[in-house]
Parts: structure tokens; C-alpha cells; sequence
């Protein structure tokens, strides 16, 4: 089986030589050496072409006599979790959907902010308030620790 601290090495290098603010969120290389490696990039999105050069590092750096393998390189679709805190910093001002650690936990809202210690999503709710007829909006931020997320993902929306 191939291994992945090779593989890892060999992305960070190309990763390096691009300068682009790319980075690697995971890195899976099944029994039957699929290796599947998800990038994404600090600011913007992540080109084709830095999909296909970072492939490319790596594929001409295995050995395809010594051990088959298929690759793919890819960014993370939408409809991925966030795992790193830099795809976190990046959304920031995005309406996220948060699983928390604990059986009933859900949030939905607006990231805040986002560091090396947890984020912090903003939600809005309406709610009656005794001795007034109009429901008024409650606004709550919420600090989270990224122990006590279980999945984050961005609500898509095509409004």
C-alpha cells in the first residue's frame, strides 16, 4: 500500500511551488491504492490547473511498476463538511448548517468568525415577547469550540 506521508510530501511540494494559499484537507488512499487528495485555497477557489499540477507531482514521482494506483485530485464540492480552519476563515459571512456533539444539537446561521479555537455562528430567530402583539427578532451569537462540532457544512442557497 502506498503511503500517505509520501503522498502528503509530494502535494505540500507542488503545494509550495504554486504559492497560491492552497492546502490540503484530507488525504484517503484505500486498500486497492485509490488514492483521493481534496485541496481547496485560502482565498477564492481552486483552479484546474493547480488540480492537475499538484496530480501531476505526484503521479511522476510514484512508481507505477513497484505499485499500481489510481489518483484523483480535486477541490471539495459544496455539499462537503468544513475540516479545516482555514476553509472556516474562508466562509466567514456564509449561512452555515452546524451538527454539534451532542445528540439534539443544531445551528443554523451566519458565521462570524472563525480562529484557531472555534467560530462563532449568529442566528436569528423570531420570537413573542409577553405584553406586545408583533413577534420580535432575537439575534444570538454562539461561541463554539471545534471539539464540540460534529460537521459544518454551507447552506446553499440560490435566492
Amino acid at each position: 500500500m502506498i503511503s500517505e506521508k509520501i503522498v502528503r510530501e509530494l502535494a505540500e511540494e507542488r503545494i509550495a511551488e504554486l504559492d497560491k494559499g492552497l492546502f490540503i484537507v484530507d488525504i484517503k488512499i484505500s486498500s486497492s491504492n485509490q488514492i483521493n487528495v481534496l485541496i481547496d485555497c485560502a482565498e477564492g477557489s481552486v483552479a484546474i490547473n493547480d488540480c492537475i499540477s499538484v496530480s501531476r507531482n505526484i503521479e511522476h514521482n510514484l512508481d507505477r511498476e513497484e505499485q499500481d494506483f489510481e489518483l484523483s485530485v480535486s477541490s471539495p464540492g459544496l455539499d462537503q463538511p468544513l475540516k479545516m480552519v482555514p476553509q472556516y476563515i474562508k466562509n466567514i459571512g456564509r449561512e452555515v448548517k452546524v451538527k454539534l456533539n451532542d445528540e439534539n444539537g443544531k445551528l443554523e446561521g451566519l458565521l462570524k468568525a472563525a480562529d484557531d479555537n472555534g467560530i462563532i455562528v449568529e442566528t436569528t430567530r423570531k420570537e413573542r415577547i409577553e405584553g406586545r402583539k408583533k413577534k420580535e427578532t432575537i439575534v444570538e451569537e454562539h461561541a463554539l469550540q471545534y471539539a464540540d462540532i460534529k460537521e459544518t457544512k454551507i447552506v446553499i442557497s440560490f435566492k
